[in-house]
């Protein structure tokens, strides 16, 4: 049996001791047989738990459960450690180096009027930062994960799509079944409503309301994508002129 760390190392110092204690070769025996891989669900379930706490406004729950997320990092860590590909300190600094080249308003001599400016000027580094690596984001809808929940994944999709003008028909309200009626602006309460009768739809059918909307997403997806590509060539024929 080893000893505990230190009690006066900082605790971000005990818990990396503790982690490479647990991959250790007498250390635990299931600890010892994960990968990335294999963990990559748990923290999935770890930001559900977390997301629960936070509901319900339980704070020794909600630090229970930050403990638990940070776990996933630290583990990670661990392995990238044994595989002399990253550590936590790198993690930390790659961290804090990209806060601060994103945060120019606060960190630099960038001037922004408000929310709307900080967006735009972030994904403008972030667009930046991607280009001519492998994770460069060529169009206007790339860089959503694709394991979202598909409702998450519609959502973002949409977003991307307004921003870069894809939409033809963008939803203002809801129309209305009677001729020469004018379209209404929906309540969240009718919305989660009808949110719900779908889903109790799907189920009446037997159809998975999560397959669906994803395969639409992704229809939807391909046909912004072609849209997107056919006014890039006259995009760069103008920007010439």
């Amino acid at each position: 049996m080893r000893p505990p760390p230190p009690s006066e190392l900082p605790p971000i110092e005990q818990l990396r001791e503790v982690m490479a204690a647990l991959r250790a070769p007498d250390g635990c025996p299931w600890d010892r047989e994960q990968d990335h891989r294999s963990l990559r669900w748990h923290a999935v379930e770890e930001v559900y738990e977390l997301l629960d706490a936070i509901d319900s406004g339980d704070d020794g729950e909600m630090l229970e459960e930050l403990g638990d997320l940070l776990l996933q990092v630290v583990f990670h860590a661990q392995l990238g450690a044994e595989r002399g590909a990253f550590d936590l300190d790198s993690i930390c600094r790659t961290l804090v180096e990209k806060l601060i080249r994103r945060h120019p308003h606060v960190f630099g001599d960038t001037a922004v009027s408000g929310i709307g400016e900080v967006w735009a000027n972030w994904e403008k580094i972030k667009k930046a930062e991607k280009a001519g690596s492998k994770h460069e984001r060529k169009s206007a809808l790339d860089g959503i994960p694709a394991r979202l929940p598909s409702l998450m994944y519609a959502q973002k999709l949409v977003k991307k799509a307004r921003k870069a003008s894809l939409l033809s028909n963008p939803v203002q309200g809801a129309s209305s079944d009677k001729p020469g009626e004018a379209a209404t602006q929906p309540s969240e309460a009718a919305v989660a409503a009808e949110l719900f009768r779908i889903a109790e739809l799907c189920e009446a059918h037997g159809w998975s309301s999560e397959n669906l909307l994803r395969a639409e997403a992704r229809r939807r997806e391909k046909g912004w994508r072609k849209a997107e590509a056919s006014t890039k060539p006259l995009a760069r024929k103008s920007s010439k002129a």
